[in-house]
C-alpha cells in the first residue's frame, strides 16, 4: 500500500503536535518549578525528567508490583524526590498551573499502581528522600516522614526501646505515607487497632501549596487522611504516632495442617474461636499449595510467654493441638522477621529494595457468618488443585478484640464490629516475557465470584488498601459522581464515603488530587 506525501504529511503533523502538546507543559512545568524555589541548584539535582541517567532506576525501585514495570505502561513526564516540604510545595503549584496531574509514592505497594501510573500526563513526587524519624521514648511518640517504610521504623524505634512499638504491617517494604492513609493493619491490631487508630496529629500539603497541621486543616480533613486512602486530599508530609508498648518476650506459634489432618475441620473451628480470643493474641491462618500439597498453616503471635499462651489454647481451641514445642519465645520484632532476611540480621529492615518481586493480583473480602464447613473441604481444595492455584494464596486475619470496641465512624475505615476475619486472595507469578497472566487473574476472579455468597453483602466489603480496579473506577473525566464513584466507594468505605466526599469538596473543590479510585465531589 503506497501513501501520498500529503497524507504522510498530515500524520507528521498529528504527532508533531501531540509530541509539542507534553513537552511544552514539560518545560513549563520545570521552569515554574524553578521560579518556585528558593534554591533552584540544589532542586535541580532533585528532578529527573525521562533522558536523565537516573530516571529509570529511581522510577523502578519502588514499582512492587511488576504488572505495571512494562514498556506499555503509562510512565511520568517528570519524578521529582523532594528532600523538603518546598519542594512539594512547588510540584503541586507547578503541577496544577501547568495542567499536569500528579502521583505521589512512598514505598510503591499500590496494588493497581496508583501512586506511580495515570493516563494523563503527570508528575511523580517520590517521598524516598523523606524519611526522618524523631522518637520520644519517655512520652511514647514520634513523628515520621511519608518516605520511611514500616521495616525502617521497625528498627528505628527498636534501637530506642525493646518494649515499644507501633501497630503497622508485617512487610517491611511498605511505605508509611499510603499504608496509614488507607488505615494499616498488622500483627498489633487486635490489641491496639490500626495504624490510623494510633495517629495524634499531621502535615499535610493541600491542594493550594500550604501546610496544615491537625488544628489549621481542621477536625473533618484529619478525619479523612487517617482511612480515606491517598492521592484524594493532599499530601502528607509526616505523621505523629503513638507508640504501643510490649512486653520484652512474645511467642510466635506455627502448626500446619493437611486435608488429611483435618484442615478443613480446623479452618471452619477457626472462624468460630479466633474473633472471640483475648485481644493478646492474634491467630492467622495461611492456605496454599506447598510441595504439591494443599496446606493449611495456623500462625500467630501473643504479647506474653508460652506457657500462659498453651494453657489459653488449649482451653479456647483444643482441637489445634498447640503445644509448647510449636511456640517460639523471641522479642517482637526478631519473631515477627525471622526467616526472612539472610542470618535472620534486622539490618535488612533497613533495605527497601530487598524483596522478591512478582506480578500479581490481590482482593479482599470480609466475613459476617461463618462459612460452611463444605467449602474448605471441597470448594478452596477444588480452585488450588488446579495449575494457577498453585501460585496463589489466602490468608484470613481474624477480627474482634478492639476492633470491636472503636466505632465505625471514627475514622474512614468503616470494618470494625460485626466482621469475624478478613480473607486477603493472592496470586502471583515470577516475571517472564512468556507469562500470560491474564490466566492468573481470570483464576481469582472466578474463585472471588464463587465466594459471594459466603462473604458480607449490600456492600461487599473490601480493604482500601487492597486498591481492586475490578470493582469500577472513575470516568476519567475528572467530574466523575458521587453516585458514578459508590458503585467502588462503599465496598471501600461504607456510610463513611459521604462524609469523604463532603470533606474533598471542601478542601480540594477542583479535583486536583484524583485517580481512578479517588474521592469524588459533591
Amino acid at each position: 500500500m503506497e501513501f501520498t506525501f500529503p497524507f504522510v504529511f498530515a500524520i507528521f503533523l498529528v504527532f508533531s503536535a501531540a509530541s509539542t502538546a507534553v513537552v511544552q507543559p514539560q518545560q513549563q512545568f520545570l521552569r515554574c518549578l524553578t521560579a518556585q524555589s528558593n534554591d533552584s541548584a540544589s532542586i535541580s539535582k532533585l528532578v529527573h525528567s525521562r533522558n536523565s541517567p537516573s530516571y529509570s532506576s529511581i522510577l523502578e525501585s519502588s514499582i512492587q508490583n511488576l504488572m505495571f514495570d512494562t514498556e506499555a505502561t503509562p510512565k511520568p513526564l517528570i519524578i521529582v524526590t523532594p528532600t523538603r516540604a518546598s519542594h512539594i510545595q512547588a510540584a503541586v503549584k507547578c503541577s496544577k498551573s501547568n495542567g499536569l496531574q500528579i502521583r505521589t509514592r512512598s514505598g510503591g505497594h499500590d496494588f493497581e499502581g496508583l501512586s506511580y501510573v495515570s493516563q494523563a500526563p503527570f508528575v511523580l513526587i517520590d517521598l524516598v528522600n523523606l524519611r526522618s524519624v524523631d522518637i520520644d521514648v519517655e512520652n511514647r511518640v514520634a513523628w515520621v516522614q511519608t518516605g520511611l517504610t514500616v521495616g525502617e521504623l521497625y528498627y528505628k524505634i527498636y534501637e530506642k526501646s525493646k518494649t515499644l512499638a507501633f501497630p503497622a504491617a508485617s512487610c517491611h517494604s511498605v511505605g508509611l505515607g499510603g499504608y496509614i492513609s488507607g488505615g494499616g493493619y498488622g500483627p498489633f491490631f487486635r490489641k491496639y487497632g490500626l495504624a490510623v487508630d494510633n495517629v495524634i496529629d499531621a502535615h499535610v500539603i493541600d491542594v493550594n501549596g500550604r501546610i496544615l497541621d491537625r488544628k489549621s486543616m481542621g477536625e473533618d480533613m484529619f478525619w479523612a487522611i487517617r482511612g480515606g486512602a491517598g492521592g484524594n486530599f493532599g499530601i502528607v508530609l509526616d505523621w505523629k504516632l503513638k507508640l504501643v508498648p510490649v512486653p520484652p518476650t512474645v511467642t510466635f506459634f506455627a502448626v500446619k495442617k493437611t486435608l488429611e489432618e483435618n484442615a478443613a475441620q480446623l479452618i471452619h473451628q477457626w472462624q468460630l474461636v479466633s474473633p472471640k480470643l483475648p485481644k493478646d493474641v492474634i491467630s492467622v491462618v495461611r492456605v496454599a499449595v506447598v510441595n504439591q500439597t494443599y496446606q493449611v498453616s495456623f500462625t500467630g503471635m501473643f504479647l506474653g510467654k508460652s506457657d500462659e499462651l498453651v494453657s489459653l489454647m488449649q482451653t479456647s481451641f483444643p482441637e489445634l493441638g498447640l503445644v509448647k514445642q510449636l511456640c517460639l519465645e523471641t522479642t517482637w520484632i526478631q519473631g515477627l522477621y525471622r526467616g526472612q532476611f539472610p542470618n535472620d540480621s534486622l539490618e535488612y529492615l533497613l533495605n527497601r529494595t530487598w524483596a522478591e518481586k512478582e506480578v500479581f493480583k490481590v482482593k479482599s473480602d470480609y466475613v459476617q457468618e461463618p462459612i460452611p464447613e463444605s467449602v474448605f473441604q471441597q470448594v478452596w481444595p477444588k480452585y488450588f488443585n488446579e495449575e494457577e492455584g498453585k501460585y496463589a494464596n489466602l490468608l484470613l486475619v481474624p477480627y474482634g478484640g478492639i476492633m470491636d470496641e472503636i466505632p465505625d465512624t471514627q475514622t474512614p475505615f468503616p470494618h470494625r464490629a460485626g466482621n469475624l476475619y478478613k480473607i486477603v486472595y493472592y496470586i502471583g507469578r515470577k516475571q517472564d516475557k512468556n507469562l500470560d497472566f491474564q490466566n492468573y487473574t481470570s483464576w481469582m476472579k472466578r474463585f472471588y465470584d464463587e465466594m459471594t455468597p459466603y462473604v458480607s453483602k449490600n456492600p461487599r466489603e473490601v480493604y482500601a488498601n487492597y486498591r481492586d480496579l475490578d470493582l469500577g473506577t472513575n470516568n476519567g473525566t475528572g467530574k466523575t459522581s458521587f453516585a458514578e464513584a459508590s458503585i467502588w466507594g462503599l465496598g471501600y468505605y461504607k456510610n463513611n464515603f459521604k462524609r469523604l466526599a463532603q470533606v474533598k469538596t471542601l478542601v480540594d473543590p477542583e479535583n486536583f488530587f484524583r485517580h481512578e479510585q479517588s474521592i469524588p465531589s459533591l
